[in-house]
């Protein structure tokens, strides 16, 4: 989608960057309100930042880390059609995952559960691994070649 002839373009790597953060958190906010919207009274930002909600003792925590699981799978679908190369891919990803700490840190303080650090570092792999597998997978497919060739 992005992918073009120069290779180096800080405004393009931004912007990937952008779009696949926005669309985590939107895929995220999806899978919560499936998932842990009809759990809870109220839906907030609680359940995208806090880590405290990220829990294996509660079943609506389940939910939290299942929706999370969700969203890293989504993401490596999104990576192939943003990112278009395999090398690239967990670098983005390991970006997407250090964003997504930073505002953890800025709206409830260090993440001192062992679950969610255990739930992000899987969700981690799990986009990496996939986007890097389906993008090798898109990059290996013939190249169409037209049943007719022009007389030039």
């Amino acid at each position: 989608m992005f992918y073009g002839a120069a290779a180096w373009d800080p405004w393009l790597i931004v912007a990937q960057i952008v779009c696949l953060q926005c669309l985590y958190y939107l895929s995220l906010g999806l899978f919560l309100s499936i998932l842990v919207g009809p759990r809870v009274s109220k839906m907030s930002l609680v359940y995208f930042f806090d880590f405290a909600t990220v829990t294996a003792s509660a079943a609506t925590g389940w939910c939290v880390i299942a929706s999370i699981f969700l969203s890293s799978i989504a993401g490596a679908g999104v990576l192939v059609y943003l990112v278009e190369r395999a090398s690239k891919c967990f670098d983005f990803s390991a970006t997407l995952y250090i964003i997504h700490l930073f505002i953890c840190l800025l709206y409830g303080g260090w993440p001192s559960s062992v679950t969610w650090w255990v739930v992000n570092i899987t969700g981690l792999a799990v986009m990496a691994l996939l986007s890097e597998c389906l993008c090798m997978k898109r990059e290996s497919r013939d190249i169409p070649v037209g049943r007719y060739r022009s007389n030039v």
